[in-house]
């Protein structure tokens, strides 16, 4: 199962297996990972969910989508070229090992 780190403002590490086909956000959620809030339950709808990629790892997700980088312009805390939405990052074998920072805020 792939594993996930999430990164705290305060540089807490947790890592978590998700499930392939899960989504970065649901893992947050399904483990409590403070700092995602999802709003929107991964609809693509809210920016609640953002996250920085790991400089590391920028290298394992998908390319993003139009949608996803036009809702990138509604986060809460400074979009940075490493921002993705995590709703939109599915699990999967090449995702093993990905690194994400949350931001300070996600409302």
């Amino acid at each position: 199962m792939p594993k996930i780190t999430y990164v705290a403002v305060d540089t807490t590490e947790r890592t978590i297996d998700v499930p392939v086909g899960t989504s970065v956000m649901r893992g947050a959620v399904f483990n409590d990972v403070d700092g995602i809030v999802a709003q929107c339950g991964g609809n693509l709808q809210c920016a609640t969910c953002h996250v920085y990629v790991d400089e590391s790892t920028l290298d394992k997700p998908e390319p993003i989508r139009s949608d996803e980088d036009a809702m990138l312009d509604f986060t809460a805390c400074p979009r940075r070229p490493n921002s993705r939405l995590s709703c939109q990052l599915k699990s999967s074998e090449a995702l093993d090992g990905l690194i994400v920072h949350l931001p300070e805020r996600q409302k």
